[in-house]
């Protein structure tokens, strides 16, 4: 049986990073997260220099996809292999690479507008 991955069920903004983890609706996560429209849930990607196709494979199993999916890779941006920009593509979705900070504040403003976006945060210390 497939492990069940932690999942907070809907659109929130992200309070805070660092420490390792995230904070969002008055809880915290250690690791990496993934915040969709069906919800943030863990991500298994600990490293944005090692991102590789294999993080985003179960885009495909999401009810809803965002129109545009913001990655953060760290504490610095890290530049990724063209078949993964290719992958979210042929999913419908537009990316940008940035570090994890720049891509929590890019995600809660566009949240806050309304708009389809999503996110993959790499966590930092």
């Amino acid at each position: 049986m497939p492990e069940k991955k932690a999942h907070f069920p809907g659109r929130v903004q992200i309070d805070a990073y660092g420490n390792g983890g995230f904070r969002f609706a008055g809880m915290s996560h250690r690791g990496s997260i993934m915040a969709l429209p069906g919800g943030i849930s863990e991500w298994s990607a600990a490293d944005g220099a090692q991102l590789e196709k294999k993080h985003f494979l179960h885009l495909e199993d999401e009810a809803e996809l965002p129109e545009f999916l913001l990655i953060g890779t760290g504490k610095q941006i890290t530049f990724v292999e063209e078949d993964v920009r290719a992958y979210l593509r042929s999913l419908g979705i537009s990316s940008d690479f940035m570090d994890t900070g720049a891509a929590v504040r890019t995600y809660n403003v566009m949240l806050s507008e309304d708009r389809s976006v999503g996110a993959a945060l790499v966590a930092v210390e």
